[in-house]
């Protein structure tokens, strides 16, 4: 039974020199929906976010991070029956992080970029209890989602997909597919992300591993 659930939330950022950073336009609003709706059922919930406007649900413990190594760190040390892993962590960071700001001229030649650990992977292979994970595509949605969710050894995994006519971020509703390891798909059509998050932690609290 999930008595406790961890959500990360929003994007991260990777540090190239004192003034730039390597991040995406995740706003983080779909993460803290869920972390609100889950503290409304009574779960005893962590929000592990990076930078983000939002507020933080009431009644919720918060974490604040900035880089996906400060996330995982969170992660590992709040130990939960249930990670939903919303957050869009980025997959690459500076090889070298500059002391100083970087002139125009020299930028180029100078940043050179390394893999961040999959966070996500990492925790699916050690995994203590459920496992959601989020999936964005631009094309192939059902496929890449579901080689997602058996690669990373999830047991849900909430997929949409990001077009011209339908930029995503920043949108309240968006389309999602829902799937599970037992191949089980549940369409959901422009709705919103509070509506959304409900229908999430319905599963989620009723799912059996």
């Amino acid at each position: 039974m999930v008595k406790s659930i961890l959500v990360t939330a929003g994007p991260t950022r990777e540090k190239i020199d004192p003034v730039r950073f390597i991040s995406n336009y995740s706003t983080g609003t779909f993460g803290y929906e869920l972390a609100r709706e889950a503290g409304q059922r009574g779960c005893k919930v962590t929000l592990v976010s990076g930078p983000s406007g939002l507020t933080p649900p009431r009644g919720v413990k918060f974490i604040s991070v900035e880089t996906a190594e400060e996330m995982s760190r969170a992660i590992r040390k709040n130990p939960a029956d249930c990670l939903i892993m919303a957050a869009a962590v980025c997959d690459w960071k500076a090889a070298k992080v500059s002391a100083k700001k970087l002139k125009k001229e020299g930028a180029i030649k100078t940043l050179r970029l390394k893999r961040n650990p999959d966070i996500l992977k990492e925790l699916g292979r050690r995994k203590r209890g459920l496992a959601v994970g989020f999936a964005l595509e631009t094309e192939n949605l059902e496929k890449n989602a579901i080689k997602k969710l058996k690669d990373k050894n999830l047991d849900i995994i909430i997929a949409n997909r990001l077009g011209k006519k339908k930029p995503l971020f920043g949108l309240n509703n968006i389309d999602i597919i829902i799937i599970d390891r037992r191949g089980i798909k549940e369409r959901y059509k422009n709705s919103s992300k509070k509506t959304l998050s409900k229908i999430i932690l319905d599963k989620v609290l009723n799912y059996n591993i």
